[in-house]
């Protein structure tokens, strides 16, 4: 349990960044479950479509230090690649 008074307000300030960085991972995680599906039963086009949303979501949780910069480059190079062989 914190002590200090900064160490409380530190605190606070913790639980109510959790609730937004859960809020933009589960956003995240949901756009690459669904262009996941996509491309498991082989549908190019609608993937296609759905990427930009993906990439949205990847780049806010990034751009707020939910997950690390280069995870989203990571996670933004495995789903295009995977997206560019359903293409061929």
């Amino acid at each position: 349990m914190a002590n200090t008074s900064s160490a409380k307000k530190a605190q606070r300030s913790a639980l109510r960044k959790r609730v937004f960085n859960a809020r933009r991972k589960g956003a995240m995680k949901d756009a690459v479950k669904e262009i996941g599906k996509l491309i498991a039963v082989k549908d190019s086009t609608k993937a296609e479509a759905a990427l930009p949303k993906l990439y949205q979501a990847i780049d806010k949780a990034a751009k707020n230090h939910t997950i690390n910069k280069n995870t989203a480059a990571r996670m933004k190079s495995r789903i295009t690649k995977r997206l560019a062989a359903l293409a061929k």
